[in-house]
């Protein structure tokens, strides 16, 4: 049995791994840039890489802002992935100060470019992340419910979003002994720093739970 899932298309981000990653755990995927679409839609999927402005000029160009606002509203599943996820914030300091969707009140901020120890190391952070549930948070319920604690997933960013309530944290990795947010989640709105198309099968593992969602 398919589960229908749109994907947003708005002119930048990896929109086929993350299309062909869905399909293979039984979603029927729909590629849309119709705002009627995407607000109607049962299930909705952000995607993105690149510069959080830019991101956002291309929702605004056509015209998506408001549509994927009133569809959050109706608390139907809501998944942001990597950039997607950091233009659910308030705001991004990527570049300046950029005002986003404003879904999960919040942030985007540089990671750390020192370890908690002072040495520098790489930006953009790439590798292999080991996932643990954040302080407080429940797993069950979410993308990650099937996941186990310590499974590896997989991240290249620069920024990640610091929520203004730590109840929205729903994950953490660590990079130089910095505690990073890798997921967060408010009410039905769900965020992924990492690339769950790019994890294996645990990343095809969260793509189906969120389609049971």
């Amino acid at each position: 049995m398919t589960v229908s899932v749109t994907v947003i298309d708005y002119g930048i981000g990896n929109l086929y791994s993350v299309s062909r990653a869905l399909e293979h755990v039984g979603g029927d995927v729909v590629l849309s840039a119709d705002p009627s679409v995407i607000e109607n839609s049962e299930r909705l999927i952000l995607t993105g890489v690149g510069a959080f402005e830019d991101g956002m000029g291309g929702l605004r160009d056509r015209g998506l802002i408001e549509p994927i606002k009133r569809f959050a509203a109706k608390g139907s599943p809501l998944l942001g992935v990597c950039l997607g996820m950091q233009m659910f914030a308030t705001a991004s300091e990527e570049f300046g100060e950029h005002k986003g969707l404003g879904l999960i009140a919040g942030k985007v901020v540089p990671v750390p470019r020192t370890t908690a120890a002072g040495e520098r190391h790489k930006i953009p952070h790439i590798a292999w992340g080991a996932l643990s549930p954040s302080a407080g948070a429940e797993w069950k319920d979410t993308f990650l419910e099937d996941t186990s604690p310590g499974t590896a997933a997989y991240l290249v960013h620069s920024f990640h979003l610091i929520p203004d309530d730590p109840a929205h944290l729903l994950a953490d990795c660590v990079y130089g002994n910095h505690r990073l947010t890798a997921a967060v989640r408010a009410g039905k709105v769900f965020g992924a720093q990492f690339h769950p198309e790019k994890s294996g099968a645990a990343g095809l593992q969260m793509l189906a739970a969120f389609l049971r969602l």
